[in-house]
């Protein structure tokens, strides 16, 4: 409910109050009961609220349901997350993504309290086919627009992929910052890069990937990526959408999961990037954990910044604080090491490519059958006059 709280103020609304239900089921009809739904109605009045969030996500007669038994707008989760994304996006690519999402999940709520949607439109020179309902009107005019949508954004990842394999030709070393949102993700992005990027202490303040080259000291360049952060119960509409944006982590050599040390429900947020991750496919890429904002619990990491590894020696965590500076040399030591590493891998990886042999890249052709035994179409029997 804190973080519900969160999503709100982000949003732009002010939370004047909260009402919790303990249900072993969820209504059919009201999700929260007809009981509970009147007592959500007295503290609306009472508040003079004028929308009512829900922490799950509704069901379209669920939503229409609870609007018109308590007179007030009803949000539920996605929607709410939805409208946090919508007011963020500033790239091209990012409000494309925004919108495909925003039009997936208005197809499925377009049974709502206005009885226009029933009324039939059709005839000669009028828009729709004979009899058809402004419901189906507008369910084919979304689903238009969802193509189109799809299009553009299929077009722009190719931009993007045109762009990944310049990098790959080059060998450049890419790194990818995940985390839960509100973690420190765009602050630590811009003590690495210098880049200057939008920071605030708020749920999605950044969502566009935004990539920046850092230079490592007896390195050299590698680059590094923001990507957009992840939330519990992250709408599905939102995971398809923002593919996009997504595949720079998917084709990473190295992922910063970027960690609040702070957050009472740390394991918790660890456990929901760690699901989108594999969601996604980029659960097997080499991972370093940042444990981020030890600066305000000084009294649990005495130690200050500290560089874990694991039992081969890799850097494994690092405990930081990205607002200070604290623990940045040993974050930007365990980049060159991981750096150096794959440069290895991929030095040894192109010379047993060159020492291949030559049979050992194409495998041994069949033997040309004569002429005679040549028979294209099994059913039928040819000859060696046959044209």
């Amino acid at each position: 409910m804190a973080e519900l709280s969160l999503l709100a103020d982000s949003a732009g609304s002010i939370p004047t109050a909260s009402v919790i239900a303990r249900k072993g089921r969820t209504d059919p009809a009201l999700f929260i009961g007809s009981g509970k739904a009147n007592e959500l109605k007295r503290v609306m009045e009472e508040q003079e609220a004028e929308l009512a969030i829900f922490n799950h996500p509704l069901s379209p007669t669920q939503q229409r349901n609870l609007e018109r038994h308590i007179g007030r707008h009803v949000m539920d989760r996605t929607g709410l997350i939805l409208d946090i994304f919508s007011q963020r996006a500033q790239s091209h690519i990012g409000k494309t993504q925004v919108e495909l999402a925003q039009v997936r999940y208005r197809m499925s709520r377009l049974v709502r309290a206005w009885s226009h949607l029933e009324r039939q439109r059709g005839g000669i020179g009028v828009r729709g086919g004979p009899g058809e309902t402004q419901m189906e009107l507008d369910r084919r005019m979304l689903a238009t627009k969802a193509k189109r949508l799809e299009a553009e954004l299929e077009k722009l990842q190719r931009q993007q992929r045109t762009q990944r394999r310049a990098r790959n030709r080059k060998d450049v070393f890419s790194v990818s910052l995940v985390g839960y949102t509100n973690a420190g993700k765009s602050t630590l992005f811009n003590a690495l890069t210098k880049a200057g990027t939008y920071a605030a202490d708020q749920l999605f303040a950044t969502l566009d990937t935004t990539s920046r080259r850092v230079h490592l000291e007896g390195v050299g360049s590698i680059v590094v990526s923001d990507t957009v952060g992840f939330i519990r119960d992250l709408p599905h509409q939102l995971v398809e959408a923002f593919r996009a944006t997504l595949d720079e982590t998917i084709h990473a050599d190295l992922i910063l999961h970027v960690i609040d040390a702070c957050s009472p429900v740390v394991r918790e947020q660890k456990a929901e990037v760690e699901a989108v991750l594999r969601e996604i496919g980029a659960d097997e890429i080499p991972r370093i954990e940042i444990m981020n904002k030890i600066d305000q619990m000084p009294q649990t990491f005495t130690k200050g910044a500290l560089l874990d590894r694991d039992s081969e020696g890799i850097p494994s965590k690092v405990f930081l604080s990205a607002k200070t500076g604290l623990g940045l040399d040993l974050l930007r030591e365990a980049l060159a090491e991981c750096s150096q590493m794959t440069d290895r891998i991929r030095v040894e990886h192109n010379r047993a490519k060159t020492q291949m042999a030559p049979d050992e890249f194409l495998a041994p052709l069949p033997e040309r059958p004569e002429s005679s035994e040549f028979n294209p179409i099994p059913n039928r029997k040819y000859s060696p006059n046959d044209a």
